[in-house]
C-alpha cells in the first residue's frame, strides 16, 4: 500500500467526520453491492442526527493521504446465548478506487479492536451473496457463515420491510 492510511473511530459531533460519514455512505448506497442508488433526501437529512441519537452507534473511518476512503457503521448488540455483547457491522465500504490496497483490512482491524475493548464475544455482519470481493475480505478477517448446530444448517439473514 503506497498511501498513508489512518483508521479511527469517528466523532459525529465533528463536522468533518459527519460529512465524511454521509459522503461515504451515500457512495456505498449508490454502489451495486450497496442499495444500487444514492441515499434519499430524507436519509441524507436524517442520517447523522439519527446516528448521533442511537445509543450504540460506532462509526469508523479510513483515510488515505487525508482523503476519506472507507467506512464501517456498527451497532452494539447482545448475544443472548453467550450473555455478552456483540458488535454488528451494518455498513462496510471502501471507495472502489482504493480497493485492493489493504484499507478494508485495516478498517476491519479497527472494528475488531474496538469490539474487544467493549467486551464483545463476536462481530456479525451480512453480505450480499454475489459480493465476492467483500466476502474475500470478510473470510480473510475470520468471518464465516454462522452454524450453531450442524444438523440445523447454516444461518441465513432475512428481513421484513415495514
Amino acid at each position: 500500500m503506497n498511501a498513508s492510511v489512518l483508521t479511527l473511530e469517528a466523532d459525529l459531533d465533528r463536522e468533518d467526520h459527519a460529512i465524511d460519514t454521509l459522503h461515504l455512505l451515500d457512495a456505498y448506497s449508490a454502489d451495486p453491492m450497496g442499495d444500487g442508488h444514492p441515499l434519499s433526501d430524507a436519509a441524507r437529512r436524517d442520517l447523522i442526527p439519527g446516528l448521533r441519537q442511537h445509543p450504540t452507534t460506532h462509526v469508523f473511518l479510513a483515510y488515505a493521504d487525508g482523503e476519506a476512503v472507507g467506512l464501517a457503521i456498527c451497532f452494539l448488540g447482545f448475544s443472548t446465548f453467550a450473555a455478552q455483547r456483540l458488535l454488528y457491522v451494518m455498513d462496510f465500504f471502501v471507495q472502489p478506487a482504493h480497493r485492493g490496497r489493504g484499507i478494508g483490512k485495516r478498517l476491519m482491524e479497527a472494528v475488531g479492536n474496538r469490539a474487544l475493548e467493549l467486551g464483545c464475544c463476536r462481530l456479525t455482519l451480512e453480505v450480499q451473496e454475489n459480493n465476492r470481493h467483500a466476502r474475500r475480505i470478510y473470510a480473510a478477517a475470520g468471518f464465516e457463515q454462522a452454524v450453531y448446530v450442524p444438523e440445523a444448517g447454516g444461518a441465513i439473514c432475512l428481513h421484513k420491510p415495514l
